[in-house]
């Protein structure tokens, strides 16, 4: 049975990364590393029948997809879309800073995602809403073909979570380092075969830190 392969990979460690701010749609470039682990992602692909790159508009996922696209020989299409969480008042703030400024959501969690929200932010329900058409669209544009995308860790986490009937309860099970590369193949019948997972040339082993 032939299957349609969907190359997923989180972008590149951020400049911010070390300071643990939520960052959403907040604009944010990605550093040396980051570009470094996107080269190694590329190098890996390079070999691999891609026909088409695609990423977020965000400049931390296009600056990968560009990098990998050069080494394919093609030119990345930005997808409005494929955007990370919309965090809303909270975006570009660090947890401390979120509170001092909005004490009235001093108990809000973000393990709690799937059935909540930070005000004027999307909940995992809205995320997947907007990201499972946008992707699907892909995959019938490619039928049968191979297609690399350069998204978020929301994103992604939300795609691997359709690709294995994961409730939205479980988004935070799934890990997505910087620069992590899943593969996934999308058959015929509807079956979803998750092939890699978090893995790649940047694979993190450290422990997990959820904020």
């Amino acid at each position: 049975m032939r299957a349609t392969r969907l190359y997923l990979i989180r972008h590149g460690q951020v400049v911010n990364h070390h300071e643990y701010r939520y960052n959403g749609h907040f604009d944010i470039d990605i550093t040396p590393t980051g570009v470094e682990q996107m080269r190694r992602v590329s190098e890996l692909l390079s070999i691999e029948p891609i026909k088409a790159v695609y990423s977020s508009d965000l400049q931390r996922a296009v600056k990968g997809a560009r990098i990998i696209g050069k080494a394919l020989g093609l030119e990345p299409v930005m997808v409005h879309d494929l955007r990370e969480l919309n965090l809303g008042r909270w975006e570009g703030l660090t947890r401390e800073e979120a509170i001092a400024r909005y004490p009235e959501e001093a108990d809000f969690s973000f393990k709690d995602l799937a059935t909540s929200k930070v005000k004027e932010g999307e909940s995992l329900v809205e995320l997947r809403a907007r990201v499972v058409p946008a992707l699907s669209n892909l995959l019938d544009r490619h039928r049968h073909e191979s297609v690399c995308i350069v998204a978020h860790g929301g994103v992604n986490r939300v795609v691997l979570s359709e690709a294995m009937g994961l409730p939205l309860e479980k988004f935070f099970s799934i890990e997505q380092d910087y620069g992590c590369l899943n593969v996934i193949d999308y058959l015929d019948d509807g079956l979803k075969v998750v092939k890699l997972l978090n893995g790649g040339p940047n694979q993190d082993m450290r422990p997990t830190e959820i904020y």
